[in-house]
């Protein structure tokens, strides 16, 4: 059977049934990612995968039921699973072996999940392409000139490439919808708190959200119901009920107000993806959609807002690595302060310590005020303006990036470039609400890009219903 074509859904329904096992499914997506190793998506595939799918076949011959018994799933290198590395894509990391498991891989693993490999990433999850890995450069799946985004550059380019039906990825002002749009695959970042952060490696704590990466709208949902929750562990992780996001698409848009922002409408002219964000307005309204004419005026502000907010909780988070426990030491150091200086020289890759720099920066003594202040004051504002358009509307249209992916080596020493790749993604994390990338439309290189649609706080169904719509009858 070619597996790499089924959705999520239908796996997880034979092998829940029993017409195929789930150690012959693992082995097949073995063999894929051992067949497609040049595109560096994946840094290891776990020794114990098949040993896994051996005993979970036992169980379901047994009578156990889960929503993914036996299907295997690829994590990002930054989520934890206990007795497994994960190392954050950095030499800083690179032999460090779990403690204990991430919320979201024991979510998996309730529902009876085979964890299969884990996905390259750039380093600390700091970056536009993938480049910044400290192994490899992960190749974008449709083009192996160009890069497949990031920061969960691997676990998109695993789903388009067919190396496993569904991959976890972490988005902190982008880095599953910008991937997923670059891979043509479908990325959703949820509501901030909707799916606990308890065992994923810290980058900037008040923005990031772990979530799926699919080849599909539904599978996304399905996959999002096994994630979602809250734990003890995580005070900032939601305490209430995970509703069946499926149940949430109904195939008709009919009265759904959909807002297209003025600034977004300024921005995107002369971009590649003008042509296909404007038609799938026009798809939307020819279908019954209401579309709102809306303005969150500070938008253009979200991006410097970011590269504030986000820096300065970087540097706090990443003060541990300091060669002393969790991280390699200098071999070169002589005193306590060569272990510090020299580790973290040695261990930190050009972006990373890029980003320590800035935060360091904003939050100095004599700059704390006219930068983190007014970034944290500017959010705020922000938040107040989103809630304004929220009050009128389901949802807000935007692309997800500027257009298709661009050549690797393009933009790796240009970083205000790079950082501009995060223009249409970097709302969504500094509200704190859910959006969903889909593809949508193809370059002047034939290479796919994705539109987003972004939705208040908790409201993911509505997400899922607007882009499966888009999904299903949208021909662009």
């Amino acid at each position: 059977m070619n597996f790499e074509n089924m959705s999520l859904i239908e796996l997880a329904s034979l092998i829940q049934e029993q017409k195929v096992s789930s150690v012959e499914v693992t082995k097949y997506f073995i063999d894929k990612c051992v067949e497609k190793q040049n595109l560096n998506a994946i840094l290891e595939i776990f020794d114990d995968a098949i040993s896994q799918a051996e005993e979970m076949d036992k169980k379901i011959k047994n009578g156990f039921k889960g929503k993914l018994a036996g299907v295997p799933v690829i994590i990002k290198d930054n989520i934890l699973y206990k007795g497994k590395k994960a190392s954050c894509s950095s030499k800083f990391l690179e032999n460090y072996v779990a403690q204990y498991n991430s919320t979201v891989v024991d979510h998996m693993l309730k529902e009876g999940a085979i964890i299969l490999g884990r996905a390259n990433m750039d380093e600390f999850a700091m970056g536009s392409s993938t480049e910044n890995s400290a192994f490899v450069t992960t190749l974008n799946a449709l083009d192996p000139t160009r890069v497949p985004g990031g920061s969960s550059g691997g676990s998109a380019c695993a789903v388009a490439a067919g190396l496993c039906p569904v991959a976890l990825g972490t988005d902190t002002g982008g880095s599953i919808r910008q991937p997923a749009s670059y891979n043509g695959v479908v990325g959703i970042k949820p509501t901030y708190g909707r799916v606990s952060r308890y065992g994923v490696v810290a980058f900037a704590s008040s923005l990031e959200q772990v979530g799926p990466i699919t080849k599909n709208v539904k599978d996304n949902a399905y996959m999002l119901s096994v994630l979602a929750g809250g734990s003890e562990n995580d005070e900032t992780s939601l305490k209430i009920d995970v509703p069946d996001f499926l149940s949430y698409i109904k195939d008709n848009i009919k009265g759904m107000k959909i807002a297209v922002l003025k600034e977004v409408e300024e921005v995107v002219k002369g971009l590649d993806v003008e042509k296909t964000y404007h038609d799938v307005i026009k798809f939307l309204s020819n279908n019954g959609a209401e579309i709102i004419n809306a303005s969150i005026p500070d938008f253009t502000l979200t991006l410097p807002c970011y590269y504030i907010i986000a820096p300065a909780e970087a540097t706090s988070n990443l003060g541990r690595f300091d060669g002393v426990k969790y991280s390699r030491r200098s071999q070169s150091a002589t005193n306590i302060d060569d272990i510090y200086l020299k580790s973290r020289s040695e261990g930190f890759g050009k972006e990373v310590k890029r980003r320590i720099m800035l935060g360091n920066f904003v939050l100095s003594s004599g700059y704390f005020d006219a930068y983190y202040n007014k970034a944290k004051k500017l959010q705020q504002k922000l938040k107040l303006e989103a809630s304004k358009v929220f009050s009128v509307c389901d949802a807000i249209i935007l692309p997800t990036t500027t257009g298709e992916a661009f050549k690797i080596g393009e933009k790796v020493n240009d970083p205000i470039s790079m950082y501009k790749e995060d223009l249409f993604t970097i709302l969504a994390n500094v509200l704190g609400v859910p959006s969903i990338s889909i593809p949508c439309g193809k370059g002047k290189n034939n290479l796919p890009f994705g539109i987003q649609i972004i939705a208040n706080n908790l409201n993911e169904g509505i997400i899922y219903d607007i882009a499966n719509f888009i999904e299903k009858e949208y021909r662009g």
